[in-house]
């Protein structure tokens, strides 16, 4: 089968097209013929080393669209030929055929998503209704900070947030460009990055938020517990600035009412499949229902997936990108 690979960790240009085998599905698992690829900040991290050294040919590709090709022992309710989309949680989506876990594959005739749009949503989705509704707890009335509010989660979950009922809805952005763009998807306000503090207590009269979605990390994750209102959360889930960890002082979360938390949908993967699939299946449903889109703004194909990579990781994108693969 094509597929995109690479061997070494480091830039883009260690994404290769390279001949592999197909894969053949395990006991519960379902091999999928893919149609699209999402294009996610992970595989950036995956090729990057940050999963840890590649053995051989890696293939990334954490979310994947397409047809039911073969299913391994146990495997029921999937019937060969049906559209499907599937998070692949050890990647394999930027390749003609992927095997992911039963649990982890959802017909499309279920959620009313075409192919090349569920291309894009296990990952993306899931995870900005995983932070949101898992890590941070969103309540009805609460208002919400959301950091790159232009990617592909910052525009899933403003539209999710409003449908869990959020009061408000801010983000912060890296540019004017960013901005005008990611006003399309409901934000109260969308503030650039530098100086959002000031911002951010303008809003809100000096009360600060409930809750901050941060992927960014380092000096933005800091500067976040200074915007909390009591009992306000910073949820994490990412590390796209590739700061050095931060060490935290556990006093003035305690005197000033905060509370941080984090989601990382690898983990619950491995340690709670059951949550994961939760958040996916509700993620799917509000799309279904048109509470939320996925907004595609670049399509690449399979072989140009390092340049998808290069503009992602240079920040230069907005919405979501997809590698169409045999759609």
């Amino acid at each position: 089968m094509k597929a995109v690979a690479f061997k070494e960790v480091g830039g883009p240009e260690v994404l290769r097209p390279v001949e592999l085998p197909t894969p053949e599905p395990g006991p519960g698992e379902v091999l999928i013929r893919v149609a699209y690829a999402g294009v996610n900040y992970g595989e950036v991290q995956h090729r990057l080393g940050d999963f840890g050294a590649p053995e051989g040919e890696t293939v990334t590709g954490l979310e994947a669209s397409g047809t039911v090709a073969a299913l391994g022992e146990g495997v029921t309710g999937l019937t060969l030929g049906e559209e499907v989309a599937a998070y692949l949680p050890d990647g394999g989506g930027y390749a003609e055929y992927a095997s992911a876990p039963a649990s982890f594959v959802f017909p499309l005739t279920d959620v009313g998503l075409g192919l090349r749009t569920a291309g894009a949503a296990p990952l993306v989705l899931t995870t900005a209704y995983g932070v949101l509704a898992g890590a941070a707890r969103i309540a009805a009335g609460d208002t919400v900070l959301v950091h790159a509010a232009a990617g592909g989660v910052g525009s899933a979950a403003a539209q999710l947030a409003r449908s869990l009922g959020a009061a408000a809805v801010y983000g912060t952005v890296s540019t004017k460009e960013k901005a005008e763009y990611a006003r399309r998807f409901g934000y109260d306000e969308v503030f650039e990055r530098d100086g959002f503090v000031e911002a951010v207590r303008a809003a809100t009269s000096g009360r600060g938020v409930d809750l901050v979605l941060d992927p960014i990390g380092g000096a933005t994750r800091l500067a976040s517990f200074e915007i909390l209102a009591p009992f306000g959360r910073v949820a994490v889930y990412g590390e796209a600035a590739r700061h050095p960890d931060l060490s935290l002082p556990v006093l003035p979360v305690w005197k000033n009412n905060r509370v941080l938390t984090g989601y990382n949908i690898g983990d619950l993967s491995r340690r709670d499949p059951d949550a994961l699939r939760r958040h996916t299946l509700a993620a799917l449903g509000l799309a279904a229902s048109g509470d939320v889109r996925i907004d595609i703004t670049a399509e690449y194909e399979l072989s140009d997936a390092s340049e998808a990579h290069r503009l992602l990781e240079a920040g230069a994108n907005t919405g979501k990108a997809v590698l169409r693969v045999g759609g």
